[in-house]
């Protein structure tokens, strides 16, 4: 990877790992100091090796320098607290440096995120709150690019980080693992905000971008880290690593060379990987250890049936129906009834899956409209055509606005040429 590509990745990586490790030593509460001094050694190791080339260990450069800057500062503060303090009489919160020694090794840095992202994972915040901070705090995101993502404005971003934190002082929440008897109980919400993370990369329906393939992996990355550690490595959270392996196998036969997503049914199939393909049954037989049936298994199990080209196509999406029926039983969502529907119409026919579509309250959502498009195909052109328009009206994505214009016109030019 050529420098100028491998800064930027490697400042992302290590700057969750660093803030996690200050974290712990220093306490949850110096969380805005921890985030302060990164930023400043990342600076000055842009200046640095802008001069002289990028040391033999950029870690181990930025994990030293990261140290001496936190000495330094709890040095300065020493410094106020002897000898300035006295004489304000002010009652700012005294920060021991007493223990100025930071353990680097790769076992704290794996425990600092796994407790980091239970703590950021926090019912005391709202889910938009959580996923903000696990984009700045665990994936290293910077404020624009988390506005970006989450479509929104840089102000709020940082209003909503702001106070974020100031409920965790308020609380006083400490960084550390939760009670075993917690842990079950909580991981729901991680892994809530992990699934959130990844289907924001995934498809976005506002965003220009068709996919954000570094949130996946950023959300994959996460998921990692919770099945590596044993009190965490649960059936539920293989089962989820299992759709995300899926899912990411398909990466790059989902987006043609101008960013629009390609359908399923279009996409070269050469294209596929085959690693993640296994690496998702490794997981999902892993997720098969557990008593319980999640939605994330039945998830998984669709992908799963997505990936098989060599089973009968009617076989294949019998399968993926009859895996739909039962996610809905657990969880209904008009999104899950709406791709019910487009199984159904692959395995019994576009007649019987428009009588369940038309029962789906989700008017104001494009992608329900463009699949009624394609079940009036060989029914009702002139509906069909309706359909895309209304599509096309309510599309956010401008691939997607592109994608549904050329269907128009193609089904305009279609009728023209009948006539």
């Amino acid at each position: 990877m050529p420098n100028s590509e491998l800064i930027p990745h490697l400042f992302r990586t290590e700057f969750t790992k660093i803030v996690a490790v200050l974290c712990k030593t220093y306490g949850f509460a110096n969380i805005q100091l921890a985030e302060d001094l990164v930023s400043e050694t990342f600076l000055k190791a842009t200046e640095t090796w802008g001069l002289k080339g990028l040391p033999e260990n950029p870690t181990a450069w930025l994990y030293t320098v990261a140290k001496n800057k936190t000495k330094d500062h709890f040095k300065h503060t020493a410094v106020f607290n002897t000898k300035v303090r006295p004489d304000l009489k002010s009652n700012a919160v005294h920060t021991s440096s007493d223990n100025l020694e930071i353990d680097w090794s790769e076992t704290n840095i794996e425990d600092s995120q796994l407790q980091m992202l239970f703590a950021v994972c926090n019912p005391l915040l709202s889910n938009e709150a959580q996923i903000g901070l696990a984009l700045r705090i665990l994936c290293g995101f910077g404020v624009d690019e988390i506005a970006s993502a989450l479509l929104t404005t840089k102000a709020t971003i940082n209003k909503r980080l702001y106070r974020a934190k100031e409920k965790f002082r308020e609380a006083k929440i400490e960084l550390v693992m939760p009670a075993d008897e917690e842990i079950n109980e909580r991981l729901s919400s991680v892994l809530s905000v992990i699934y959130l993370l990844y289907n924001e990369g995934y498809y976005s329906a506002s965003s220009d971008k068709a996919m954000r393939k570094d949130l996946c992996f950023e959300a994959m990355r996460l998921l990692l880290v919770l099945i590596n550690n044993l009190q965490t490595n649960d059936p539920i959270a293989n089962a989820l690593l299992a759709l995300f392996c899926f899912h990411s196998s398909r990466f790059d036969a989902r987006i043609d060379a101008s960013g629009a997503t390609i359908l399923y049914e279009d996409q070269d199939q050469s294209k596929w990987e085959p690693e993640l393909i296994q690496r998702g049954e490794y997981y999902l037989n892993e997720a098969a250890q557990g008593p319980i049936l999640s939605k994330y298994h039945i998830e998984a199990s669709i992908a799963f049936w997505h990936t098989r080209i060599e089973i009968d196509e009617k076989e294949k999406w019998h399968q993926i129906l009859q895996l739909y029926n039962r996610l809905l039983q657990i969880e209904y969502s008009p999104i899950i009834a709406l791709n019910r529907t487009y199984a159904l119409s692959k395995s019994e026919g576009n007649a019987v899956a428009l009588k369940e579509a038309l029962k789906i309250n989700l008017a104001d959502n494009h992608l329900y409209h463009s699949l009624l498009a394609e079940l009036y195909v060989k029914i009702d052109p002139i509906k069909q055509l309706e359909q895309l328009q209304k599509a096309l009206g309510l599309a956010k994505n401008e691939h997607d606005k592109i994608v549904t214009l050329q269907k128009i016109e193609k089904l305009k030019s279609k009728t023209e040429t009948n006539e």
